[in-house]
């Protein structure tokens, strides 16, 4: 009976748990679109077309040009642009962020794959399992770690990086190496042999891009009242003005279409794209060259520490956007949730020949200003990109490579942003050593500088536990009062402290430890104040304690501390 009893329990705690996993609320957890389908309505849908269709316009100019960086064939960046808009409409809890290829992502695309094709797709399939696992596990509070000057850092480095690397495209030189610093050096020594078609296409389509920037920043807004044909005006510019990349780009591709019937070849082309979607099929595992094969192992290896850069630069740069926009705009985001939208989009877009992507920050602001209200303003925007993939991509041919250097140099422009530094300076000074780190090591290697930023972060962190403040109220009867909570590496730093104040001082007999500000503390430090009353005992001396939170009294009692009385007071001597 007993038996059939603790059966029947068992049941019936896994019938609760089943029950708890399929609730309605967990149900809206795994899939936010729960939450606003229910209420979608035809006055949302009119402003999700919008701004799904603003998008459009500039995510395909974007994804061709961002290709580019990763040094891929330009359809790629077309084949890791719509999937996200899918998928994150279903699992993703911003209304404004859209997934897909960014400058950054890009740049550390061709860092760890060399513009080799198998492997960017092989790098979104491992990418996309890593972020999985960290949505599933609840892992979101590592990107904790990695703090704002050091974002802040790479993003400039990163901008100044990726916009130099398209100085050659824009001029149309060729054979400039990657590395940063001969890249400069490169460039800057084959000046005179520019080509001199790329250039002024160039030069002109940077100018044509920033004169419309100016003006969409610029012009009037609409006005309840505003006559009719100002209204249309406005609109018009406002078209005009969001759709500047695309624009450019047809432009600058039907001049060279125009300069090609003539015979005549003034400009760099991008050239024949493949035509059609891709084909839903497994990722590389393995990849064959002119000689061998490359198993999945040494494919692995030559990507190195790109495993940890790639999902850890894309969530982070996902979830950064996402709270920024959802704090804009008094709305929550679950950051466990994003990394599982984000991780979903990698790992199904390697079946569907995709590079890693994550969060744009300059889409995601187009999306937002044109005021989308769900994230089914993707599916739009992903309906696009299929129809130019479909469609278009013949055309693609004659985009000449100096009109997507200029989009990529105008998107990346605002990326850089050294005023910070100032701002730092007076906040706190020791937070530019993460961020000067970080910022000069990117020249060197892109990939090193997050990864050195990151360490001297964790060096300031761990140094400031290791030596908390202590501040000296009664220097008479030697009051301490520790300002933070106490961890094994601020024993030894504790103990200086009060041996200097009482075991150097023949006259004093007693030291008082304020704890009102202490709420942590761990073995180690237990284990030393135990050492410590002890000590004072044997040299006649009295330890005494204050401001105890009730955690703090318990932690002692349990270690063998027998002589509190009061939660507020304790004389161990």
């Amino acid at each position: 009976m007993e038996w059939a009893d603790n059966r029947h329990d068992r049941r019936s705690a896994r019938a609760r748990i089943w029950a708890k996993c399929c609730s309605w609320e967990a149900l809206k957890r795994t899939f936010p679109f729960m939450c606003w389908l229910p209420q979608y309505s035809l006055h949302w849908m009119q402003l999700d077309i919008i701004a799904g269709f603003t998008v459009g316009l500039t995510v395909v100019p974007q994804a061709l040009a961002y290709a580019e960086v990763a040094e891929l064939p330009v359809e790629f960046g077309l084949y890791s642009s719509y999937v996200g808009c899918f998928v994150y409409c279903l699992f993703g809890t911003s209304k404004d962020v859209t997934l897909g290829p960014t400058a950054i992502m890009s740049l550390l695309v061709f860092v760890y794959t060399s513009g080799d094709v198998s492997k960017a797709i092989l790098l979104a399939f491992l990418s996309g399992c890593i972020q999985l696992a960290m949505g599933i596990l609840k892992f979101g509070f590592l990107l904790d770690f990695i703090s704002y000057p050091v974002i802040k850092a790479f993003t400039s480095a990163a901008a100044v990086t990726i916009g130099f690397s398209q100085v050659k495209n824009l001029l149309g030189l060729k054979d400039i190496p990657r590395q940063f610093v001969l890249q400069v050096y490169e460039t800057f020594h084959k000046l005179p042999s520019i080509r001199l078609g790329d250039a002024v296409l160039g030069f002109l389509c940077i100018a044509f891009l920033l004169a419309l920037k100016f003006m969409k920043d610029h012009f009037p807004r609409v006005y309840r009242g505003m006559p009719r044909c100002y209204r249309l005006c406005y609109i018009i510019v406002w078209v005009t003005t969001t759709a500047r990349n695309a624009i450019v780009v047809v432009a600058a591709g039907l001049v060279a279409y125009s300069f090609h019937v003539m015979g005549l070849h003034p400009f760099i082309l991008t050239g024949k794209t493949a035509e059609g979607l891709p084909e839903f099929h497994l990722p590389p595992f393995s990849e064959k060259t002119d000689n061998r094969t490359v198993s999945f192992s040494e494919m692995v290896q030559d990507i190195g520490p790109g495993l940890f850069i790639i999902p850890m630069m894309g969530l982070l740069e996902s979830v950064a956007i996402a709270r920024a926009f959802a704090s804009q705009n008094n709305y929550r985001i679950n950051t466990n949730q994003e990394l599982l939208a984000i991780g979903l989009t990698n790992f199904l877009g390697s079946f569907l020949s995709a590079y890693p992507v994550t969060g744009s920050f300059g889409r995601t602001a187009l999306n937002s200003q044109t005021g989308v209200y769900t994230p089914a303003g993707g599916i739009l925007t992903g309906l696009l990109v299929l129809f130019s993939l479909g469609y278009l991509t013949p055309l693609f041919f004659y985009i000449p490579k100096a009109a997507l250097a200029a989009v990529i140099i105008c998107a990346v422009a605002p990326m850089f942003d050294l005023g910070i530094c100032k701002t730092l300076w007076k906040v706190k000074k020791i937070d530019l050593l993460p961020f000067l780190a970080t910022f000069l090591v990117s020249f060197w290697e892109i990939q090193y500088g997050i990864l050195v930023g990151i360490l001297v972060s964790m060096f300031i962190l761990c140094y400031s536990v290791a030596r908390p403040k202590i501040k000296v109220i009664d220097p008479n009867s030697v009051t301490l009062m520790i300002m933070s909570g106490l961890s094994f590496p601020s024993v030894e730093y504790l103990r200086d402290a009060i041996y200097e104040k009482v075991f150097t001082d023949s006259m004093l007999h007693s030291v008082v430890l304020d704890f009102t500000h202490v709420s942590v503390l761990d073995y180690t430090v237990v284990m030393a104040l135990c050492e410590l009353h002890h000590e004072f005992q044997s040299q006649g001396k009295s330890l005494l304690f204050s401001g105890l939170q009730p955690d703090i009294l318990q932690i002692l009692l349990a270690a063998n501390f027998k002589d509190f009385q009061h939660p507020r007071s304790m004389t161990t001597g």
